[in-house]
């Protein structure tokens, strides 16, 4: 077992607030027209076990344009269907020249397992239930790009709470930055153990949270999730989807923020995915230089 590689990116939960605001000014300087050639001559694979359009392209993106190989392995088409472990895919990945690895995973702590036993920089895109840190990272520098600060700041974050990583995340990080974060869902969705997710957390009802917010963001309703419980779709959209006129109840100038991919007609209307307020565009343009800063970082480039 080794020592986590220096650069990997593993959870928002243990980096500290100073190296966050490191990778996301990073992030700002990272120019998409002429990007600096950081990871030139660098391999890195984009070992996906789960599906992914956003992360996966943006990642790949990031990367080649800073000058480095990528390689994609999906669990499909690969050796993973013949029962490979998780630890021999990155034995043999490693052992082929792979110089860091992302990697999305459907359980949680994979990246970190992976991390103890290898010697190159992983990046967690995605684990299980646990957390998506590279969300939390593309979510904050565009919450900045529209605010002054965190600090203060009233985040209302709606839908599937206990199942999402999105928000995991989420909380970890806003917090440490002095967001105050209303959390508001389903009871199935939203039980009471969701607000020990961070320090200050608090559970309420959806015109609560709605209520002078700066920031909502919503969350993927995950329709697979309904099976046994008392939730209907009609109720979801009667109660939490979000429509202009709730939208209303927050701040003049709040964001509307959502991981993808959205979902019409149930997690928000198309007039609000469409609208003034909706930054939902913009959250996936900023994934890419909020990943060439991880990228870099995991390349051994000070930030």
């Amino acid at each position: 077992m080794n020592k986590v590689a220096r650069g990997s990116l593993l959870g928002i939960e243990q980096l500290e607030a100073a190296e966050i605001l490191k990778i996301l000014q990073f992030a700002r300087r990272m120019n998409l027209q002429k990007p600096r050639p950081l990871l030139r001559g660098k391999r890195v694979i984009l070992l996906f076990y789960e599906p992914s359009t956003r992360t996966r392209s943006s990642f790949e993106i990031a990367a080649k344009s800073m000058g480095a190989m990528t390689t994609l392995v999906q669990s499909s088409g690969s050796s993973i269907e013949k029962g490979e472990s998780l630890l021999d895919t990155g034995y043999t990945l490693r052992a082929v020249g792979a110089d860091m690895i992302v990697i999305r995973h459907p359980l949680a702590g994979a990246p970190n397992l992976m991390a103890q036993h290898l010697d190159i920089p992983i990046v967690n895109a995605g684990d299980g239930m646990h957390e998506h840190p590279s969300q939390a990272l593309l979510d904050a520098y565009t919450i900045l790009k529209h605010k002054k600060t965190l600090k203060g700041l009233r985040v209302a974050i709606v839908g599937d709470i206990f199942h999402s990583r999105v928000a995991r995340s989420a909380c970890h990080l806003l917090t440490k930055f002095g967001a105050k974060i209303t959390l508001c869902g389903p009871p199935e969705f939203v039980p009471e153990v969701t607000a020990t997710l961070a320090l200050g957390l608090t559970v309420t009802r959806m015109e609560e949270a709605l209520r002078g917010a700066d920031v909502i963001t919503l969350l993927r309703v995950q329709k697979e999730r309904l099976a046994g419980t008392k939730l209907r779709l009609e109720d979801y959209i009667a109660h939490y989807q979000m429509t202009t006129q709730r939208l209303k109840l927050a701040k003049r100038d709040a964001i509307v923020m959502h991981p993808g991919p959205i979902i019409r007609g149930l997690e928000l209307t198309a007039d609000v995915a469409d609208g003034p307020q909706s930054v939902i565009v913009d959250e996936v343009r900023n994934g890419v230089p909020t990943r060439m800063a991880i990228l870099a970082r995991a390349g051994g480039r000070r930030i």
